[in-house]
């Protein structure tokens, strides 16, 4: 089932960008007056499998993300324009700013750990029956808690969790596709969760008191044709940013589910988006280069992009677990 996720399509070869490192021909910030959503930057080119997980961390001004399958996670500080390699070791699906300043990593096998800088001080060694997989996509909630979403594996599809601040782990709801983005509705009582398989964006009902889910919904089904949901975020109006595994794009929607606008990028695989910078104005934007090829993927593939949106985010919430 993953495989035919994956599997790639016969690819209309065109005439591909060429970039550079820091800013490309073409690429740069955009003169005043112009439609900065048209023309995204290229910030950080790491050339990642798959890039995902894009986070602001507000207390160090720096943009975190993961590239998953090599178990690297890069930095890019704006301020510098610079970005760096800034951890090595086991796979990292998704991960939390901690109140603490800390990064909380959701691992291979299960395994959540706490990452300051050196080693990983694991909370968890492994959840049981999630040894032959790996964590994806996760998000803090305004309490602190986790919600963490596992792949699936030979014998089961995905699930998804909500560890708890002491440390606990409570089964939400399995038979996931693939698990993915999730972000909160303003008034905090709703919470949307991607299953990319299905091809759907669902919205639950959200106790942030209790941290419960219910009342599933589909809230998005995307058509064939205009790529797979990944990750997602939510604007400081209440609108949907959902980027497009094989579509090429980043797609936001009105609170009701209605297309507002299409972004189109340099990269076949766009994996996921978040909002930065100190105003939260800026949209990062990750991309995956899975078979090495540009000229199959895109010019852009496997780069981290940043966009001037016209609309600010909201600030993720620090998680808390076992601080």
């Amino acid at each position: 089932m993953i495989k035919v996720y994956y599997q790639l399509k016969k690819a209309v070869i065109g005439a591909c960008l060429s970039f550079g490192r820091r800013r490309p021909k073409g690429l740069g910030r955009i003169p005043h007056g112009e439609d900065t959503l048209r023309r995204p930057e290229l910030v950080a080119d790491c050339h990642c499998h798959t890039g995902e997980n894009p986070l602001w961390h507000p207390l160090e001004r720096c943009l975190y993300w993961t590239d998953i399958p090599r178990g690297r996670l890069f930095r890019f500080d704006p301020q510098t324009g610079k970005d760096e390699l800034c951890y090595s070791g086991s796979p990292v699906g998704g991960f939390t700013v901690q109140a603490d300043g800390s990064l909380l990593l959701f691992m291979e096998g299960g395994a959540i750990a706490k990452w300051r800088g050196s080693q990983p001080e694991y909370i968890l060694q492994s959840i049981p029956d999630e040894q032959e997989g790996r964590f994806n996509d996760v998000i803090a909630d305004p309490m602190g808690r986790v919600f963490c979403g596992t792949m699936p594996t030979a014998r089961r599809l995905g699930r998804l969790y909500r560890l708890d601040t002491d440390g606990s782990v409570h089964l939400l709801v399995e038979d996931i596709g693939v698990p993915n983005g999730m972000g909160f509705t303003p008034d905090r009582r709703g919470m949307y969760h991607t299953d990319s398989l299905a091809r759907c964006i669902y919205l639950f009902d959200y106790d942030a008191q209790t941290g419960m889910l219910s009342n599933r919904r589909i809230w998005l089904h995307t058509p064939k044709g205009k790529g797979v949901p990944d990750g997602m975020t939510v604007d400081s109006q209440g609108y949907v940013w959902s980027a497009r595994w094989d579509g090429s794009a980043v797609y936001r929607y009105t609170p009701g589910g209605v297309e507002e606008r299409c972004v189109k990028f340099p990269a076949k695989k766009v994996t996921s988006v978040a909002f930065g910078g100190d105003d939260l104005s800026d949209l990062y934007v990750t991309t995956a280069l899975t078979d090495g090829l540009r000229v199959n993927e895109g010019g852009g593939a496997g780069a981290l992009f940043r966009l001037q949106a016209g609309v600010r985010g909201v600030p993720e919430f620090f998680s808390r677990v076992a601080i």
